[in-house]
């Protein structure tokens, strides 16, 4: 394959994943927000300002208002984590891979990008934003479905599931370091308790953790579910197992490439700490150290397979 094309799937995986991402916390901050209480230190969720800094890396220098980030991240053409950038960027580079594309794939990676132009979504977000975020979920979750039922299981296939997979656990590692700055006492616990509800529902988690975890929805077991648990596709370790799948179909001489090498040490690392991390003791530093390792296999990735060619990512957090 070439690695033009190579990268440009790549790419498309990253920028579906991300847009659906965003949507995801954007919807949830937001009806978060609306169910908070300003005199319940118990009912402080992810903020606006949080939400900021997830996505940049860095907090914003002013307080940002709800309507503010609404519109940065939904609309902005030029925010690199807006769902309209997203969107216009894979579909610019599904056109450019069409040939490796099935032709229901396009259709409907095209149909999502004239969808989200011509709906009024700057008066969705002012009335009923929950309608924006419902069609770019439901939209991306056609196009997953679309591939996975029409599309050639080959190289091409194995990098568009790469991008996806490295995309979202990259995602979840920014939300849990930022919503979920592990330590404290007392008051801070609550605080953190209740966002880690609120994170739940910005990744689309909730009855999953149910299902999965007996203890109620606190900081400490939110966060290892959504770092440790497998059998839920958006967790950390879901995503990086995925990645390392992915990589090892794509490459005839997987054993010899650095990025795979280094994800499967992170697959074993991941199952060492699940064992034995405590969750006020180490567990912040290793999210850090876990996303730096993250950010590494991007690099190599983009040696090994792109000829070093690589797009900026969102920056890393401080």
């Amino acid at each position: 394959m070439l690695a033009r094309i190579a990268h440009e799937l790549y790419w498309i995986g990253r920028q579906l994943a991300r847009a659906e991402h965003t949507s995801r916390m954007l919807d949830g901050v937001f009806h978060a927000d609306l169910q908070g209480r300003p005199d319940d230190p118990a009912g402080v969720r992810l903020s606006w300002d949080a939400l900021l800094t997830i996505v940049s890396g860095e907090p914003p220098d002013d307080a940002a208002s709800r309507d503010q980030v609404l519109r940065l991240l939904t609309l902005d053409p030029e925010h690199p984590t807006s769902v309209l950038n997203c969107v216009t960027r894979a579909r610019e580079g599904a056109r450019t891979v069409r040939d490796v594309f099935s032709g229901e794939m396009w259709e409907t990676i095209n149909t999502f990008h004239l969808g989200l132009l011509q709906r009024n979504v700057s008066a969705a977000l002012q009335t009923g934003p929950y309608s924006v975020y419902a069609y770019v979920r439901e939209r991306c979750g056609q196009f997953w479905g679309v591939t996975g039922r029409t599309m050639l299981r080959d190289e091409a296939y194995a990098f568009l599931q790469a991008g996806a997979a490295i995309e979202s656990a990259d995602m979840v590692l920014r939300m849990l370091r930022v919503a979920l700055p592990l330590g404290g006492e007392g008051a801070e616990a609550h605080l953190r308790d209740g966002q880690a509800l609120a994170l739940l529902q910005a990744v689309g988690g909730f009855q999953a953790y149910r299902r999965a975890v007996p203890a109620p929805p606190n900081a400490g077991p939110v966060a290892r579910f959504l770092l440790f648990e497998r059998d839920y596709p958006d967790s950390v370790a879901f995503s990086i197992e995925a990645l390392h799948n992915a990589l090892t179909a794509a490459d005839p001489a997987y054993r010899d490439s650095p990025a795979v090498l280094r994800l499967s040490r992170m697959v074993a690392d991941l199952d060492f700490q699940a064992r034995s991390a405590e969750i006020d003791g180490g567990l912040g530093d290793m999210l850090e150290d876990v996303q730096f390792e993250l950010a590494r296999v991007h690099s190599d990735v983009a040696q090994r397979y792109f000829g070093g060619a690589v797009q900026p990512v969102a920056a890393p957090l401080a």
